[in-house]
């Protein structure tokens, strides 16, 4: 029935004279999305794309709902700039939608037909090929009935330079920015129900992440260690590749716990961890950090206790989940399919030696004080020569 997949793109199209890069980073990721399945062009035309449908539409079409960038997804059907041509495959696509629907009594099904005619050569006018093409359609199915209002189904035709294309479906892909356009941001991914979520807002953006991840063996378990590269290979799914740096933490919380005031803990933590992850970023070429931090959700988490955190790194930290409650963030988490596995019991190294009392308003001075009895150079440079590489979401 269908030749091609129809692809629009949003955001992209209001770019100006480095539109070509976004369109190209876009081809780009909807070909890596769709390798092995016969692809070997993809045509780029009038703020359009057309894939030939080479597999299944369902399978094709879930793939690339997971590309950042798409606006919309028409299975379409491509005929000469004639009337005939166009008018035969109307009558196609609307006995077979007729038939998926089981619709068979008299005016069962209401219709309307847009055209739009972005080739001023072609003889009818939109109206005009909208009328012609609703008569003919009322002829042959007796089962339809106009209604230009609120229509079961409409028929749309667009009419363009080379080709005409019919279809009725228009499938909403993710929007956003292809991913890879705005450059690498290093996410800092924990086995929590946030991060990952904040992972894929960043990646909506045209963000390419690296993940960082902080690993204490044996205070922490191999499973939840699995478990965040199961999480990584859920957001490579949306855009490709993800490596994700285990940093041996271990030292790190051992020195916390025997020396820093309990109540600071928290907050010493998150600074160690900022600073590992900016020196990764710095050497992948990453100009961010990005985290899962929502204002007031916790108590390394209120505006005193991020104020000190951000005073350990240069790059600046993007927290794109700052202004939304949990709630929220569940949401998103289960339509991104992240949700059940976060919610899996197994403890990372935010949930060890956690103090009764954190403090939840630390003092700069207070916190520098409490980091000088500590080597953190040396912490630091122990917790990166013992860091692990691991790839996911690879082929």
């Amino acid at each position: 029935m269908y030749d091609l997949l129809l692809i629009r793109y949003g955001e992209i199209g209001t770019k100006g004279k480095n539109r070509h890069v976004f369109e190209q980073r876009l081809e780009a990721n909807m070909e890596k999305a769709l390798r092995g399945l016969g692809i070997d062009k993809i045509e780029r035309a009038h703020t359009r794309f057309y894939i030939p449908l080479t597999a299944n539409t369902y399978d094709m079409v879930t793939k690339l709902q997971k590309v950042f960038g798409i606006a919309s997804i028409s299975p379409v059907k491509r005929v000469a700039l004639d009337t005939d041509a166009i008018t035969q495959a109307a009558l196609d696509i609307m006995a077979d939608s007729l038939a998926k629907q089981g619709a068979s009594s008299p005016g069962q099904c209401t219709f309307k037909v847009e055209t739009r005619r972005a080739n001023k050569g072609f003889p009818l006018t939109s109206p005009e090929m909208s009328k012609y093409l609703g008569a003919r359609l009322l002829e042959a199915f007796p089962q339809l009935s106009v209604d230009v209002h609120h229509p079961d189904m409409t028929l749309q035709v667009e009419i363009r330079e080379r080709f005409s294309y019919v279809y009725t479906e228009r499938i909403p892909g993710p929007g956003g920015l292809p991913v890879g356009v705005s450059g690498k941001g290093a996410l800092l991914l924990s086995g929590g129900i946030d991060s990952p979520v904040a992972g894929y807002l960043m990646m909506k953006r045209g963000v390419a992440p690296l993940a960082v991840h902080f690993h204490s063996p044996p205070f922490t378990s191999e499973r939840s260690r699995e478990k965040v590269l199961e999480l990584a290979q859920i957001l490579a799914g949306y855009g490709g590749p993800i490596p994700v740096h285990i940093v041996y933490f271990t030292e790190i919380q051992k020195a916390l716990n025997a020396h820093c005031p309990p109540k600071l803990m928290i907050t010493i933590m998150r600074r160690f961890m900022l600073r590992i992850a900016e020196a990764i970023a710095k050497a992948e070429g990453a100009l961010a950090l990005i985290t899962g931090e929502s204002l007031g959700q916790v108590a390394s988490q209120t505006m005193a206790s991020i104020f000190v955190t951000n005073q350990v790194v240069e790059l600046p930290v993007f927290r794109p989940l700052i202004g939304s409650d949990k709630l929220e963030i569940v949401d998103l988490a289960q339509q991104i399919g992240t949700y059940k596995l976060s919610i899996q019991p197994y403890e990372d190294c935010c949930t060890i030696f956690v103090p009764r009392h954190p403090e939840t308003h630390p003092k700069q001075l207070e916190v520098d004080a409490a980091e000088a009895k500590l080597p953190v150079d040396a912490l630091i440079e122990e917790a990166l020569d013992k860091t692990e590489v691991v790839l996911c979401g690879e082929g």
